[in-house]
């Protein structure tokens, strides 16, 4: 099971790095398909003009909770050494990550609620070995608030997005290889390739 989750959450990484650098360029033409890779706020925000409600809410809450799950049971079956191999993916930590770390480990439920798809929050809050049921229904719960205001926020301002993805379109696969190489960049100052052992 350990490794399988290590598997699965290589593989929703993976998923989000490239529907992260695609989503830009593609996420007017294919939102399902973009927020199937990622649900990073720029893809929820992007697509709320060219999807429905009800395939937005399904496939960005789903998307979501599966990264949330998926982080919050390597935090709490690998504890330390997964905080620490996150450090070593990042090289050293920004300040907002130990902010994030120090409010999570004091207030660790609303830290959830309030960041509810935020990756380290979810990987220290099963290091702090919080009740898996509890962890659920916070997440839960803020995945569909963050829905929401995503979705309202997007309706508000569609004609912004909407130019903004014309915009793009015009240099979508500079755009494109833009955050790919930035991408490959952050790979390339990372001090360890491989995940923590299983």
């Amino acid at each position: 099971m350990r490794k399988l989750l290590l598997v699965v959450t290589s593989m929703l990484f993976a998923a989000g790095t490239i529907g992260s650098n695609i989503g830009p360029a593609l996420v007017d033409e294919y939102p399902i398909a973009i927020l199937s890779l990622s649900a990073r706020n720029r893809n929820l925000l992007g697509a709320v003009p060219f999807i429905d409600p009800l395939p937005y809410f399904v496939i960005g809450f789903l998307r979501l909770l599966a990264a949330a799950l998926a982080l919050f049971f390597v935090g709490r079956w690998f504890g330390e050494r997964a905080l620490r191999w996150t450090e070593s993916q990042v090289g050293e930590m920004p300040k907002i990550y130990r902010w994030t770390e120090v409010a999570t480990a004091r207030a660790g439920w609303l830290a959830v609620l309030l960041m509810p798809a935020s990756n380290i929050v979810c990987l220290m809050v099963g290091h702090l070995k919080m009740a898996p049921a509890k962890f659920v229904a916070l997440v839960t719960t803020g995945i569909a608030v963050r829905l929401i205001v995503l979705w309202y926020g997007g309706k508000a301002f569609e004609e912004e997005i909407r130019s903004i993805l014309d915009w793009i379109d015009q240099y979508q696969w500079w755009v494109v290889g833009g955050l790919f190489g930035i991408s490959f960049f952050q790979a390339s100052r990372r001090k360890s390739p491989g995940a923590p052992e299983a």
